[in-house]
């Protein structure tokens, strides 16, 4: 369930204009998270690869709870990717900071991915609320 409140969380931090045509007062919250976005992407990321990786090692699961293993490895991937999305420019200016080729790379990679942001944000939405319902129908 935690998962589940995690990335409905991440999510809505990802698509601020589908939040902001809804709630016009919202925009004061998002402007104060903003400055942190970039932490609490690449926290956000390790915790997807973390799911991830959990999702992997619990392969057994797949015998007795197939659908809650699927839940888990969606919502790790959805969150990783939502992760890399908002932390991408701290990723970049920890991991990249001398090498400029690679930084140039890598902005070019951030402009092919970004209009896929809000897709995955919606997506995270989906799957935060279904992790939640399965870990009431599907606890392992």
């Amino acid at each position: 369930m935690i998962y589940g409140i995690t990335l409905i969380l991440l999510s809505i931090i990802a698509v601020p204009s589908l939040i902001l045509s809804k709630k016009p007062n919202a925009e004061e919250l998002l402007a104060k998270v903003a400055p942190y976005q970039g932490w609490i992407g690449l926290v956000f990321c390790v915790f997807g690869i973390w799911g991830i990786i959990s999702a992997i090692l619990n392969l057994g699961w797949l015998t007795s709870a197939p659908i809650w293993w699927t839940t888990l490895l969606a919502g790790s991937v959805v969150e990783a990717g939502l992760g890399f999305m908002l932390g991408f420019a701290l990723i970049n200016s920890l991991v990249l900071k001398n090498n400029a080729a690679a930084q140039e790379k890598a902005a070019t990679l951030r402009e092919k991915i970004a209009p896929k942001q809000g897709k995955l944000g919606i997506l995270g939405l989906i799957v935060g609320s279904w992790m939640i319902i399965a870990s009431f129908l599907f606890a392992v």
